[in-house]
This record gives structure tokens, sequence and C-alpha cells, in this order.
């Protein structure tokens, strides 16, 4: 297949920077990609969870942020850009990544399970952009392993990589403790409201 030439550029940019002797600070700990720009409403989620958690988007990697951990996003289509995706997967470890999280939608949603196995052994959360995704993500063979989470849930596949980075990084721990402790305060304040104000007033509070 004939490669245009932004793609080609892509294609050497990553393969380039496969090459770099880099240490693990300066690269990023989670890969995002997506099947097409119009996934990236479901997949956001994705960046919020990993901004919340203290994670820095890389946009320059000759000039990569100072937050001690980081991801990176890309467009990398199956079906349109199937080099782009080759050289983006099997490249992912040699350029520092430890965890992948790969969206796709559509009937075809290919791109999760080809990361996952380009990639291997570096594991890989899929996340079906749709509901008529997900028979495609999680329909790997066996000895062809991927995660999955359910559709649009992109949020939780990073949260998902977090706690894989975790078991490394005490920090990272603590920091998911503290966003579940959180949840578990958010929880309880809304308990308390509802069961001190009533029902009615509590509705009202809420705009309902």
């Amino acid at each position: 297949m004939a490669r245009s030439e932004e793609l080609q550029g892509l294609i050497d940019e990553l393969t380039t920077e496969a090459g770099r002797d880099r240490p693990a600070e300066a690269t990023p700990e989670i890969g995002v990609t997506m099947g097409s720009d119009s996934d990236l409403d479901a997949m956001a989620g994705a960046f919020e969870a990993l901004t919340d958690l203290g994670f820095a988007e890389v946009t320059d990697s000759e000039n990569p942020p100072d937050a001690r951990f980081s991801f990176e996003s890309y467009v990398v289509s199956a079906h349109r850009t199937p080099d782009l995706m080759y050289v983006y997967g099997d490249t992912a470890a040699d350029r520092g990544l430890d965890v992948l999280i790969a969206g796709a939608g559509g009937k075809s949603a290919d791109l999760p399970n080809m990361i996952a196995s380009l990639a291997f052994p570096l594991p890989t959360i899929g996340v079906p952009v749709q509901e008529k995704s997900v028979d495609s993500v999680i329909g790997m063979p066996t000895g062809a392993p991927i995660v999955a989470v359910d559709a649009g849930k992109s949020h939780n596949a990073a949260l998902s990589a977090v706690q894989i980075l975790a078991r490394e990084h005490d920090e990272l721990a603590d920091d998911l403790r503290n966003y579940h402790e959180d949840l578990q305060d958010d929880v309880a304040r809304a308990s308390r409201a509802l069961h001190e104000q009533g029902t009615p007033a509590y509705r009202d509070a809420m705009g309902g």
C-alpha cells in the first residue's frame, strides 16, 4: 500500500523514537489510541482520569512534560492506516510505553485487538466505543489476550492502566486510594444530605 507523505512522516517519527535511549522518566508510560478522531468524545474519559491522577499528556517528545508520569494520544486506523498501526504497536515497548489503551467503534472495531497482538506482551486495554463494538473488541482467540471495559468506559480503562503501573510505583497506588476515598466521600455526603433533608427537598436541591 502506498503511503502518503504525512503518514510516512508519522511512521518515521515513531521509528526514530523507538531507537533512542531515553530514561523512563522521559517517556510516556501509557499510550492511548483510537481508530478515528470521531471516537474522541468516548475516549475523553481516559484523558480526564489520567490528568486527575497527575499524568501529563506528551505532545512533543523532544520536550516531555515535567510530570513524573505521562501518556500519549494518537489516531490509528486499523483499516485506513494499517502500516501506522503496525509500527505503533511494534515499537510501543521500545518507546518506553508500559500499558496501552485502544478504542474503536463500529462492528469491525479491530484496532484494540491488533494493537494487543502487535504490542504483546505489553498489556492492552480495549475500549469499545459503541455497544455494537463490544463483541469485536473482546473476540480474541485463546493465546491472544486483551482486557476490555464496557462500551464507552474509557475512564475505567485509564484507571485499570494506572492500577497496573501502581504495582511498581507506590505514589500511583496512593493516588488511586485517594481517588477511591473521594468517591466514598461523595456517596457519604449524598447519603447524609438525602437522609437529613428528606426526598422532596433533596430533589429540589438537585434541580429535579
